[in-house]
């Protein structure tokens, strides 16, 4: 006989494909389960849109939860190596989606298990995926009518991603933005063909708290992102880094560390979660008790 542990696994796995599939039935065009849907107490689905071109969508299966009372905040997320695809980073995004958000990244919709290798994506793409998104909210037709939140809203990306985020920081819509694994180039020389290439002057369109989350000392991105960290006086600016490399955990279950403290910070500036900001301005700040994080900042 099976355990009850098992026949509730099944059951749980069950209710989530039933999910995604009436998501396809209704408005999709693809819709998959990164892992389990993620750790949260929304299960995440991953789903392509057909009326937003080349991104992918990651949100709470059961969107009944959330209307003008509890509005999903908004991350729009820009890829590693500037991919037209977030399959690097599909369970780091799916976990912070079941903790209650709308993740639209730029990029088409992986198939799991598979490396993209097509053109690269333009950080114009992050700003139409915003724009779609509060499009969405004000459409009475959408599904997402009113279950968006258009006060809470973070841009970030790793690598170019992050070059990406920096690029459109100055968007007045931005109430925070998170650059991971990146940092704008002290030597320019040195950056692939083809990213955005904004110069450290970009940093004072800053207009809202940013983390830096790094890979310590062995992140190819750790020069350029501490050099802005370090320029930067005129807002909020964390630093946290996790000695991992460039390629940070967002490939573990469930997007390991990374996702956790990702988590923590939109939880904290954009659903104003004090406990949640105890991670980054505690005394201690609970991220310092963390195994192997360190943490600087210039909030008093």
């Amino acid at each position: 006989m099976k355990s009850r542990a098992v026949y509730y696994s099944l059951f749980l796995v069950s209710i989530i494909l039933l999910g995604c599939q009436g998501a396809v039935k209704e408005t999709y065009t693809e819709c998959q389960t990164v892992e389990d849907g993620g750790t949260g107490p929304y299960k995440a689905i991953m789903v392509s849109e057909p009326s937003l071109e080349a991104h992918t969508i990651f949100r709470p299966a059961d969107l009944k939860p959330f209307g003008p009372k509890n509005p999903l905040p908004i991350l729009v997320w820009g890829n590693g190596a500037c991919a037209n695809s977030p399959w690097e980073h599909v369970n780091f995004l799916s976990e912070i989606a079941s903790h209650g958000y709308m993740v639209v990244a730029i990029g088409y919709m992986p198939t799991l298990g598979e490396r993209y290798q097509g053109p690269m994506s333009t950080s114009d793409q992050q700003i139409e995926g915003l724009d779609w998104a509060l499009a969405q909210n004000t459409d009475p037709a959408s599904p997402y009518y009113g279950r968006l939140n258009p006060q809470a809203i973070c841009a970030a990306g790793m690598s170019c991603g992050g070059l990406q985020t920096l690029a459109n920081c100055a968007d007045p819509r931005l109430k925070t933005i998170m650059i991971c694994n990146s940092g704008l180039f002290v030597d320019p020389n040195v950056a692939m063909p083809g990213m955005p290439m904004p110069h450290k002057e970009q940093l004072n369109s800053i207009h809202t708290p940013v983390l830096y989350m790094l890979g310590g000392e062995r992140d190819i991105a750790y020069g350029n992102g501490m050099d802005d960290y370090q320029r930067i006086k005129h807002v909020p600016a964390f630093a946290a880094n996790y000695p991992v490399g460039h390629g940070g955990t967002y490939a573990q279950p469930h997007g390991g560390e990374f996702a956790i403290v990702a988590t923590a910070w939109l939880n904290w500036l954009l659903k104003d979660d004090g406990e949640a900001g105890k991670m980054f301005v505690g005394n201690p700040p609970s991220l310092t008790t963390r195994d192997g994080w360190t943490l600087e900042s210039n909030f008093k």
